[in-house]
């Protein structure tokens, strides 16, 4: 039930998006640049390239494919090359940037400096850089070249920023994914294996900081939406939203009228989690110290040797459509936004 439910969700998702099946058929129907990178695959090991040392992701995810140890789903990848330059002017970015090119350089992984010598040393590219209004410049040099991206979250400071990498990517018909390492914590994933039956509803909670140069839930409230729209799926219609200093409530209104809800908390106890309703159980979501970064990377790999998004392109847009809608929501006093409105608009402004 819950597989042909989002595969109609997709369908609608994708007519309303405008870039929908055609972006989907034109990545993965076509050669997905897989001349460029055949070498590495029937070598059984890939070159990992990584833009952006303002984040600790990128020491994470490192020390992942580094590690000796690592075998089976994440054996045969390696990190072999950095560019660290990641925000022009976030400060808690920029002043990371020393401390982790180090911790990068002793993992073995050499810094180089530009984009463009890092795609000449590496078979596929991890986008790191924790400012999203700088991803469309560094991610169309590495689609331009036909190496398979992962872009971390946020994937761009704007919805029509979003737009044009997915449109990108499609004109250099090289495939790409970002995510939220919260959509692959085990019990989140649980509710897609109908763990519970059908989903009829989720409420879910994150931390929700706060960045001026990006659109409120984008830069860390898209945690808790990523979680939301992984036991709900597409099919959001319409959302609204109640903003205080401390906390936030979006509502959104999916098909067949299920409810979904987050919390983005400022103040007070943090943390990552939820409920999910299901027509034969309700599950609590708590993902406690472990955040699915393992998880993640292992769906990233996949990814590099398969060249198919695990997340598809609909319903990435339709997560930052989801946060833009609710962002209009709260200037305009919590009315009722309609998603296929504000994805309109985007579109309108791209093309303007």
């Amino acid at each position: 039930m819950r597989e042909s439910f989002n595969r109609r969700n997709f369908i609608k998702t994708a007519a309303i998006s405008g870039i929908g099946l055609g972006l989907t058929s034109n990545i993965h129907g076509l050669s997905l640049n897989q001349k460029r990178t055949s070498t590495a695959r029937r070598s059984g090991s890939f070159r990992i390239g990584i833009i952006g040392l303002d984040t600790s992701h990128s020491v994470a995810f490192t020390k992942m494919f580094n590690d000796p140890a690592a075998a089976g789903d994440l054996g045969g990848f390696r990190v072999v090359a950095a560019y660290p330059k990641g925000s022009n002017d976030i400060e808690a970015s920029v002043s990371r940037i020393s401390g982790y090119t180090k911790e990068i350089e002793a993992l073995g992984v050499q810094i180089v400096s530009s984009i463009e010598e890092l795609i000449n040393k590496t078979d596929v590219i991890m986008l790191e850089t924790n400012d999203g209004r700088v991803h469309l410049e560094q991610a169309l040099p590495v689609l331009k070249a036909g190496k398979k991206l992962f872009i971390d979250k946020p994937m761009a400071a704007s919805l029509s920023g979003v737009l044009s990498i997915f449109e990108a990517a499609k004109k250099y018909e090289v495939p790409v994914f970002s995510s939220s390492s919260l959509r692959y914590f085990q019990n989140v994933s649980d509710t897609s294996m109908g763990k519970i039956g059908m989903v009829t509803g989720a409420d879910t909670f994150s931390p929700a900081t706060l960045e001026q140069t990006h659109p409120d839930l984008f830069w860390y409230g898209i945690h808790g939406i990523e979680m939301l729209f992984t036991v709900l799926g597409t099919g959001c219609q319409t959302v609204r939203r109640v903003f205080t200093g401390g906390t936030e409530i979006v509502v959104g209104i999916w098909d067949n009228n299920r409810i979904g809800t987050f919390r983005g908390i400022r103040s007070g106890k943090s943390g990552y989690g939820g409920t999910v309703y299901g027509d034969k159980d309700i599950l609590t979501i708590n993902t406690g110290k472990d955040y699915g970064y393992r998880q993640l990377m292992v769906k990233v790999a996949e990814f590099f040797q398969t060249g198919t998004p695990p997340v598809t392109p609909e319903e990435t847009l339709e997560i930052y459509t989801f946060m833009t809608a609710a962002e209009e929501s709260s200037r305009n006093n919590g009315i009722a936004v309609s998603l296929e409105t504000v994805l309109a608009k985007a579109r309108k402004t791209l093309k303007g």
